[in-house]
């Protein structure tokens, strides 16, 4: 599966941090969200489809505005925040 859309919460306190990931292989898709950083708990929800990943992506971030995408550099292989 390959990161297509990457948002984070802002924290970068381990305990505090939050990341929605929409993923997909070019035929299924899925959200995991990650909960207390890369050492935490996650969990993977299958979609569908595209348009079920967002509506499950943006379920799961809810109405807070400190959500921030992260682009993915792909030829770097870096991620940076989107101002």
């Amino acid at each position: 599966m390959k990161v297509q859309r990457h948002w984070w919460n802002g924290s970068n306190t381990p305990r505090f941090r939050r990341d929605v990931y929409i993923r997909s292989d070019g035929s299924q898709w899925d959200v995991m969200v990650q909960i207390g950083g890369t050492a935490g708990r996650y969990r993977v929800q299958e979609c569908p489809g595209s348009g079920a990943a967002q509506i499950v992506a943006g379920a799961w971030r809810g109405s807070n505005e400190e959500w921030q995408e992260v682009t993915l550099r792909a030829a770097a292989g870096e991620a940076l925040s989107r101002p």
